[in-house]
């Protein structure tokens, strides 16, 4: 119990843009509440995630994760990989 829950939600919001108030509208919370959550101040129910997920239309586990996410260009790119010139 306790445990964080790492989310990408702020990033995600940013490419899409996609306010606070809008995401929060469209999932029934209050903007404040997506806040909380995409700082790591409070961890979304399983049905909040889950709205939040058909929202975007990525799996859940796009976005929110038990483990902190790799840096994304780790994930694209491959851990470790170094540039060539």
């Amino acid at each position: 119990m306790g445990e964080q829950v790492h989310n990408r939600l702020a990033m995600v919001r940013a490419e899409r843009s996609v306010s606070r108030q809008r995401l929060a509208e469209a999932v029934g919370a209050h903007y404040q509440t997506i806040g909380y959550i995409e700082r790591g101040q409070y961890n979304p129910s399983l049905d909040m995630a889950l709205r939040i997920s058909v929202f975007f239309e990525l799996p859940v586990e796009a976005l929110f994760s038990l483990e902190p996410f790799r840096p994304l260009t780790d994930e694209v790119y491959g851990h470790g990989r170094k540039a060539t010139s």
